[in-house]
């Protein structure tokens, strides 16, 4: 029984504290404020708005010059990369980096030939979604990425 009578007596406790808590004041002069905060739980994709797309894109091994990030239609990023390198070579390496980042990659066109040629690659990372288009001749390649939250309507990247 006496266990019985300690745990009534923490019960009253908490409860006169609790009541003590949410009523009103005995000065009828001051106000009381309640304010109610609501806490959502969040989650995060790649496709999220927040999430920087352009972390998203490897830089080529052996790039010269780097332009961007710009802005493209749908909530997209774009860069420019110049990279010392053969088209043909410095696509094929190009993937590879692409895949190793996390991108699912599909080639849409390669071309080559006469000391020219380039790739057209698309893929996905998550919800993202990326065109990445190179080429150019001799020992010099022209790559534009393109990347968005999701796929776009039109997937143009690059000038």
């Amino acid at each position: 029984m006496r266990h019985s009578a300690y745990v009534s007596a923490i019960a009253a406790t908490v409860i006169g504290l609790i009541a003590a808590g949410c009523g009103s004041s005995s000065d009828s002069g001051t106000a009381t404020d309640t304010e109610t905060v609501t806490i959502s739980p969040t989650t995060t994709s790649a496709a999220d708005a927040g999430t920087d797309l352009q972390s998203l894109i490897p830089t080529p091994a052996d790039t010269q010059q780097t332009d961007g990030p710009d802005s493209v239609p749908d909530n997209g990023v774009h860069i420019h990369f110049q990279v010392s390198g053969a088209p043909g070579a410095t696509m094929e390496s190009y993937k590879t980096d692409l895949e190793n980042s996390g991108w699912s990659v599909t080639v849409r066109d390669e071309g080559g030939g006469g000391g020219g040629g380039g790739a057209t690659y698309t893929g996905s990372n998550s919800d993202a979604y990326g065109v990445f288009t190179g080429g150019g001749y001799g020992n010099t390649t022209d790559i534009d990425a393109c990347v968005w939250p999701t796929k776009p309507s039109k997937t143009e990247c690059g000038d």
